[in-house]
């Protein structure tokens, strides 16, 4: 398995590439016996490229030289740097750790790896894999209305929970998420040319089945799972983490479309209490929007730990292995996916796809492994798991994280997860050699959570600092 290349798949591209341009910079002032030559302006080594190659070193001026692999950290080294760390009683009564070659895919550290532990939403790296390999990063999901015969019309759930019933944002004209108001622009068009003036609105949402509520609801971190509703059933203006969620986001959705509806024309009979129905499958479309890719859904979903997304992703996943859209569906179609890509299942449960569900368990080297597909080359469809990791000290759940002086700030990239008593942390880190490493650490019975996610910093800052040789 090569490494991965582009600066895009692995934190900190700048400061790797710089660190290789300065070893060429060195190399370059030596001659083949390692002595030090004079440098004048005709024997200056050629530029380093900006964004050499992961785990790579470039050679010297000499046309001839030729890129020298960078070995990966001993088992020894990482050993004398990552133990002391993880007894640090912030991390509570069981912790396991896992630090990964992404290029060979060997395991370099190991500490209570093949432990199933209670994994929150780190789970959420699994659920990613899980949907793009399945579906591929360039599918996205359909939200339509159908005709039911004469006046009628259906509004179909796709799964879509980014649809939204708010207007545009300001700017160009980027790939944005589906929008409910076009939705009902192209409804009330399609209605009118076909002389409809007046129409009864059912919805579907036989997409999904089994129960709506997730296990821990009612819960601001999550609305009820159903495949149709607007702004993942946000009731204030947010996108992102916690808020007050609908108890109804499908009847809130279609009522919302029956009100756009009627303002473009449209007469819609008992806009108020829209009844339930299935549409036929050969029911003629009307219309229909579409969701932004997955690649774009996974990305969002990992950087904002979006519970929502991470529901609707497992249960695309079901669909598209022809099982029941339920949370246990859902759950054995994410686990049939990872079998198929050759993973260490043993032990492994997978109770929902967001990582609330505290019943979940995983062990840190399922995850460090997902991890490997998801930076082998060989797998491009599955990198917006690594492109959707938050960066330490920058951006999503790792924002506030890593000061300034953290070797892992701008190098770690990870996702986080937390529950009570419950913190983890995998991701990919570009070591002092420049070698990318994924890596995972798990902690149960933590009782300081902010001690136990600087604890868990301080592991993954180790592995960007080592060299460990």
């Amino acid at each position: 398995m090569a490494v991965a290349t582009a600066s895009v798949l692995a934190a900190g591209p700048w400061d790797s590439g710089q660190r290789t341009a300065e070893r060429s910079r060195a190399a370059g002032e030596r001659n083949g016996r390692g002595e030090r030559h004079a440098a004048g302006p005709e024997a200056l080594p050629a530029a380093a490229p900006v964004l050499a190659p992961l785990g790579t070193l470039a050679g010297a001026g000499d046309p001839g030289s030729r890129r020298v692999a960078v070995p990966p950290p001993s088992p020894a080294g990482l050993a004398e740097a990552l133990d002391p760390l993880l007894d640090d009683r912030a991390l509570g009564r069981a912790r396991a750790a896992s630090v990964v070659d992404a290029r060979s895919g060997r395991q370099l550290y190991g500490a209570g790896d093949g432990r199933q532990l209670t994994p929150a939403s780190v789970i959420k790296l699994a659920t990613g894999v899980a949907v793009l390999s399945a579906l591929g990063p360039e599918h996205r999901l359909t939200t339509r209305v159908v005709a039911a015969g004469k006046d009628r019309i259906v509004l179909v759930g796709g799964g879509d929970p980014t649809l939204t019933a708010r207007p545009p944002a300001a700017g160009p004209g980027a790939d944005r998420p589906a929008s409910l108001r076009d939705l009902a622009d192209r409804t009330a068009r399609a209605l009118k040319d076909r002389g409809t003036r007046r129409v009864t609105l059912a919805y579907d949402t036989s997409l999904y089945s089994g129960p709506v509520l997730h296990p821990i609801s009612p819960n601001e971190n999550i609305s009820p799972v159903t495949p149709l509703m607007v702004d993942e059933g946000r009731l204030d203006d947010s996108d992102h983490g916690p808020a007050p969620r609908s108890t109804d986001p499908a009847g809130d959705a279609v009522r919302a479309f029956a009100a756009m509806l009627r303002d473009r024309g449209i007469d819609v009979a008992d806009a108020d209490e829209p009844r339930r129905a299935t549409a036929a499958d050969d029911a003629p479309e009307l219309a229909a929007v579409r969701s932004q890719p997955l690649s774009t859904l996974v990305e969002r979903m990992l950087t904002a730990s979006d519970n929502d997304i991470a529901e609707a992703l497992a249960r695309q996943t079901a669909v598209a292995a022809h099982r029941p859209a339920s949370f246990r569906g859902a759950s054995e179609a994410v686990a049939g996916q990872l079998r198929k890509l050759g993973l260490p299942l043993d032990g492994a449960r997978f109770a929902d796809g967001s990582g609330l569900d505290r019943s979940g368990r995983l062990s840190t080297r399922l995850l460090s492994q997902v991890m490997v597909r998801a930076a082998d080359p060989d797998r491009p469809r599955l990198r917006p798991v690594l492109t959707g990791l938050p960066v330490a000290g920058f951006t999503g759940t790792l924002r506030g994280r890593y000061g300034e002086e953290s070797a892992g700030r701008g190098v770690v990239r990870a996702k986080t997860g937390t529950l009570t008593g419950v913190n983890s942390l995998a991701g990919t880190v570009v070591d002092a050699d420049g070698r990318l490493l994924v890596f995972a650490f798990m902690t149960t019975g933590t009782t300081d959570p902010q001690g136990a996610q600087k604890a868990l910093d301080r592991l993954a800052s180790a592995v960007a600092a080592c060299g460990c040789r």
